[in-house]
């Protein structure tokens, strides 16, 4: 009996011993493959990641075998880094600095079909190079210029300006192309809304545009208006396409207003209430919108006896918390007022001015410049407070927002400036004259912020049925 009691005993033993092992085991596979995986998430499944990596254009010309240790370096970077990279957040928002995807790379191995791996490309990572190809129209084939942007027409004799291109890293954006971007908006309404640049952009839109209508006399302004300074609203149809590229100015997107301060009725602006031009945005099918050069101006920036909300002015209310309710403004609208089936809806950023030596009304000057500042220059380098704020808001909105963030890219372009050039010289024009070193040069930079609202237009065209043309 105590002989078959110690055989029991010792294979009882044994039997726990050997499953403490295995669980042991187990724990360690468990551990191993959470660390290696490229699953966010051991349990729930693999969500589908993507990771940056840098793969030059040139591969293309390689031959099979630098083609298949390209595509081996692209699996162990996605191996090595894939756990890094967390997807699982969903926010409203669309940033520009989303990734290019539609780049693949195929393995093709001895006895296996081709692996199929999708890579990113953040086309606002890259530097301008110089094209002679480009610009790709010319001030005198297009009449939308108005005098402040032409600055060629007003004296300016370099050109090089015009040639520079924004190339990415690691991919390429298409180049603009205005049949397939009129097909894009055929029986639609394309809308800039915002300042002065925001009208900068328009026109260059206009002029690319104009490539591609075979009868100029089939692009007009249904009310006849000629573009001028003052004017405030143009909506350009295009017969052909029946469609319209429209611009609306409003300097802040909220509404400019007056108030009782202390007896004095003064200038106030109601953060708390959108512009007063809205209907004419409202049913537009893409939409632009762009605020932040006026709150530079001293007035905002002080912020003293100017902001109001409901019927109460502060007395000083700081530039950030009053742009940050502004935003908040425009954005409920956007949420209340805009159908996302039908309509896309862009935030293009805050563009750099470039003065030296003062300010626009103070000996400021940006004229003895002629090439854009090298890519490594760092002025650039941190978020401005006010992209941070429309990319904080934007993430909250339930409208998805496309930043078409042309901050950094723009700050690089010094040279794309009319400068002096912003009226039309002559042999008696003061050296000393005021310099525009905010708005720019047409053809210049502002095609490029057109030429990446194309290339998003199109990324959404291929992603999503809702985006598909009437």
């Amino acid at each position: 009996m105590d002989k078959e009691r110690r055989i029991w005993l010792s294979s009882t033993r044994v039997f726990y011993l050997t499953i403490f092992a295995s669980s042991l085991v187990s724990l360690f596979f468990y551990y191993w493959v959470l660390q290696n995986s490229p699953c966010d998430d051991f349990y729930h499944g693999c969500l589908e990641f993507t990771e940056e990596i840098s793969v030059s254009s040139d591969n293309a010309n390689d031959d099979s075998d630098g083609g298949a240790e390209t595509s081996q370096h692209v699996l162990d970077s996605i191996q090595n880094n894939a756990t890094q990279s967390k997807r699982a957040e969903s926010v409203s928002s669309v940033h520009s600095n989303l990734l290019l995807k539609n780049a693949q790379v195929k393995e093709e191995g001895e006895g296996k079909g081709g692996v199929d791996v999708k890579i990113e490309c953040d086309v606002l990572k890259g530097k301008w190079v110089f094209d002679e190809t480009y610009p790709l129209y010319s001030n005198a084939s297009c009449p939308y210029i108005d005098e402040g942007f032409n600055c060629q027409t007003n004296g300016r004799l370099d050109n090089d300006y015009m040639k520079w291109r924004w190339q990415p890293d690691h991919c390429d954006i298409p180049r603009f192309n205005a049949v397939k971007m009129l097909e894009m908006i055929r029986g639609k309404r394309l809308v800039f809304v915002g300042d002065s640049i925001s009208r900068n952009q328009w026109e260059s839109m206009m002029c690319l545009l104009r490539n591609g209508v075979k009868n100029h006399n089939k692009v007009f302004e249904v009310r006849g208006k000629r573009i001028t300074k003052k004017a405030k609203n143009f909506v350009y149809r295009f017969a052909d396409y029946h469609c319209s590229v429209e611009y609306h100015l409003t300097h802040f997107l909220v509404r400019e207003s007056k108030a009782k301060v202390r007896k004095k009725r003064l200038p106030t602006l109601r953060i708390d209430s959108i512009d007063r031009s809205f209907p004419k945005w409202r049913g537009a099918d893409i939409l632009v919108f762009n605020s932040g050069h006026w709150w530079s101006h001293d007035k905002t920036k002080s912020g003293k006896n100017y902001y109001q909300e409901g019927n109460h002015v502060h007395t000083r209310l700081g530039v950030s918390i009053a742009y940050r309710r502004a935003i908040k403004t425009w954005a409920t609208w956007v949420d209340q007022n805009v159908n996302s089936h039908k309509t896309q809806v862009f935030f293009r950023t805050y563009e750099p001015s470039h003065y030296s030596g003062g300010e626009w009304n103070s000996g400021g000057h940006c004229n003895e410049r002629t090439k854009p500042l090298n890519s490594s220059f760092t002025g650039m380098a941190k978020p401005t407070e006010k992209n941070v704020i429309v990319e904080q808001i934007t993430k909250q909105m339930k409208t998805p927002v496309t930043i078409l963030n042309i901050t950094k890219i723009s700050g690089l372009r010094i040279d794309g400036h009319p400068s002096v050039y912003g009226i039309r010289r002559t042999s008696t024009s003061s050296s000393n004259s005021v310099q525009d070193c905010s708005h720019w040069c047409l053809p210049g930079v502002p095609d490029t912020w057109n030429e990446l609202l194309y290339f998003f237009l199109q990324s959404k065209q291929k992603s999503s049925p809702t985006y598909s043309n009437h």
